[in-house]
């Protein structure tokens, strides 16, 4: 059963929990996630900073297919790129990464 839809805030504080392991929480990097990481020529380190300081600026969108609550968090990551990480709540410490995407116009100057 998909978890119910929380705000973007108290998803941002759950994923955060998930990333620091707390609760035995953990953060599931998708096939297609990782896919899309090899295509936008990025590391999981970089996914990981922007896990981890990022902003969730929009509310969730429901996937009427699954069920399931959609976020993307978004921000720079250590090199200046503007990413947008979409996942979803496996379970209320398990976050699943769907897919992640590179938003140029958003990128810092080097």
């Amino acid at each position: 059963m998909p978890m119910s839809m929380v705000k973007a805030d108290i998803a941002q504080d759950m994923l955060r929990d998930c990333l620091n392991g707390s609760d035995e929480g953990a953060v599931i990097p998708g096939t297609h996630f990782r896919k899309e990481l090899r295509n936008e020529g990025l590391w999981m380190v970089d996914a990981w900073h922007v896990l981890k300081t990022g902003c969730i600026f929009n509310p969730p969108e429901h996937d009427i297919k699954t069920g399931e609550w959609k976020y993307t968090i978004e921000g720079h990551t250590s090199e200046g790129i503007w990413l947008a990480i979409v996942f979803c709540f496996k379970q209320v410490n398990r976050a699943f990464l769907i897919t992640v995407f590179s938003v140029e116009i958003k990128r810092r100057p080097v």
